[in-house]
């Protein structure tokens, strides 16, 4: 509790809230709107961009303030995410809708975490972020899974950066394969393929509008939004069984991520309908805003110096789990369309 005592502390959080700010005015270019780049992803580069490419560096004093932007401040923002889903859409998507969501987040994060893991020998916890990235959420998803594995700044960013780099190219790639007819679907099944296979909800937006079809556009984000739902338990399994290896268990007992708990509790609540809609819709905003504090928070802290180190090998592990949701996704659409 002593940071919020410290100047610097509060200081520190108005550069941040401030950087936030022009994210977000820079968001609503219609240049990054068409390219599908959220929010989230802006403030991350931009926070990159001030410290290696400007060279400008928050003094350490300023360390307390960043660092409750990357924890606290980001687990309740992961919190706040669940007003953006209800379990009445779950019921209008019906069973197809929750068994893609399901079958595509458990084999895509399976198969990341065997692949980068035992193939390419990747660090555990890039693996583990890279894989939940693709999976389930992109953006949010690496930076809920940071708040339960607490990793360093540098490997959340590189998570970041494959969700960008290949759920853009998905963004642009999906509609066209589908008009041209190299992918046979009918509107629901594109509307499952789009939102079950997807990296960013961002990108399943601007996917979906491709097509000018208000089902696509629709129930695309629904079933996005029942991938979103997964996270939490989702990050209590990684929690029990992947993040507490011999070497932690020795320094720390096993952490269920406490919000990721209020997470469902909240979807449970918004899922009543005790809030008017344009409450649900401003806690949404704001719940945006902070989740790019945090976002800033994490690129301002990110040393590009260290994830050259890593080399290529986080990418194509990425390249692959993308080549797994756009066949592996459309073999599991079109199974359960038999």
């Amino acid at each position: 509790m002593e940071k919020f005592k410290e100047k610097n502390f509060y200081i520190g959080i108005l550069i941040i809230f401030i950087l936030t700010l022009l994210a977000n005015y820079i968001s609503q270019f219609d240049f990054f709107n068409k390219l599908g780049l959220s929010l989230l992803i802006i403030s991350i580069l931009i926070g990159m961009i001030i410290t290696n490419i400007f060279k400008i560096r928050l003094p350490q004093s300023f360390d307390s303030a960043i660092a409750f932007c990357t924890k606290e401040l980001l687990r309740m923002a992961i919190v706040f995410y669940g007003f953006r889903l209800t379990f009445n859409e779950i019921l209008d998507i019906g069973f197809n809708g929750v068994i893609v969501s399901f079958l595509i987040v458990l084999t895509t994060f399976i198969l990341g975490y065997f692949l980068g893991t035992k193939i390419l020998k990747l660090d555990k916890e890039i693996t583990i972020l890279t894989s939940a990235g693709s999976a389930i959420c992109g953006a949010a998803a690496v930076l809920a899974t940071e708040g339960a594995l607490r990793n360093k700044a540098y490997k959340s960013a590189i998570a970041v950066s494959t969700v960008v780099l290949f759920g853009t190219i998905a963004m642009f790639l999906y509609p066209y394969l589908i008009k041209a007819g190299f992918i046979n679907l009918n509107s629901e099944q594109t509307a499952l393929y789009i939102g079950g296979t997807l990296h960013e909800v961002a990108h399943v937006v601007g996917a979906a509008n491709g097509f000018e079809n208000e089902l696509i556009e629709e129930n695309s984000v629904v079933v996005k939004m029942l991938r979103v739902m997964l996270l939490a338990p989702f990050l209590i399994v990684v929690s029990l069984f992947l993040i507490n290896t011999k070497e932690k268990k020795e320094k720390s007992k096993v952490v269920i991520p406490w919000f990721a708990l209020f997470f469902i509790l909240v979807a449970v609540f918004n899922s009543f309908d005790f809030l008017p809609k344009e409450v649900v819709i401003t806690i949404n905003k704001i719940d945006t805003f902070l989740l790019a504090m945090a976002m800033m928070a994490l690129g301002l802290k990110t040393d590009l110096k260290s994830i050259k180190q890593t080399g290529f090998k986080p990418i194509l592990l990425a390249l692959i789990l993308f080549v797994w949701l756009i066949f592996g996704g459309l073999f599991i659409i079109k199974m359960l369309s038999l």
